[in-house]
């Protein structure tokens, strides 16, 4: 259940019988919802550390990959694939509300790829990741990247026991995207803007831009890509050949 929207909740029961729904009843309700909320949010910290040690233990960089759906996510991950992949062994957890077609990507361009189908929830959480990398030689891997819900709302929340959490804003979102949703970027090690092949097109203003994230997240290493022409791309391959974020 997440806390921002209750996603993954069961449905409201049906009433077949009528009652008055008190001021009272509201609010022993609502604690009785919060509270639920943050127990599940507490265990969720307590498997993500369970995560983390063991990703450390097989020397291992996890990325948390965060945006909203259509920044181009599985397009950077299928350009790793191709310049990275072959020298560093690297796998893929996907996570999606329904079908599985960006693991299938994935695995065309030749990443052993694990899929997440959350059905109503809008994020991943660390039992998810647990499960999934249950089915991965993780000794065997350099980096394994998290392919987060497309969402930049929810998944901010959770953490999944991971090494590096990196936001995509793509240049067709617009320069305030930062703005409106702070929390995700706040909780940035890395914001990669994407798409920069498009920015004349789209009239985006790179100095806007980064004034925005700079503002929410100052910490925040910020690089600008395009999975498609290459650019930028080397800069990436050199933060992950190090192992963090900036």
């Amino acid at each position: 259940m997440c806390l921002d929207c209750n996603c993954g909740q069961p449905q409201n029961h049906s009433h077949d019988h009528s009652h008055d729904h008190s001021h009272d009843h509201g609010k022993k309700h609502s604690h009785t919802h919060l509270q639920l909320g943050l127990d599940l949010l507490a265990r969720n910290n307590e498997l993500a550390q369970q995560n983390r040690q063991r990703f450390a233990s097989s020397g291992l960089t996890v990325i948390n990959l965060l945006s909203s759906p259509g920044s181009g996510k599985t397009a950077l991950l299928e350009r790793l694939a191709k310049d990275w992949a072959p020298q560093h062994p690297l796998a893929v957890v996907v996570g999606d509300l329904a079908t599985d077609n960006d693991a299938q990507r994935l695995r065309r361009a030749g990443v052993e790829a694990i899929q997440i189908t959350t059905g109503q929830a809008c994020h991943l959480e660390a039992a998810m990741v647990q499960r999934a990398v249950a089915e991965l030689q993780l000794n065997e891997l350099e980096l394994l990247v998290i392919e987060n819900v497309g969402n930049l709302v929810c998944p901010a929340a959770y953490d999944l026991g991971e090494s590096l959490r990196l936001v995509m804003l793509s240049v067709t979102e617009g320069e305030d995207k930062p703005l409106k949703y702070p929390s995700m970027f706040q909780s940035a090690d890395l914001v990669l803007i994407s798409k920069i092949d498009l920015a004349s097109a789209v009239e985006f203003n790179h100095g806007l831009a980064h004034r925005h994230i700079k503002q929410v997240a100052p910490a925040a290493t910020v690089l600008e890509l395009s999975a498609k022409t290459g650019a930028g791309m080397e800069q990436l391959y050199g933060l992950l050949q190090q192992g963090r974020g900036g």
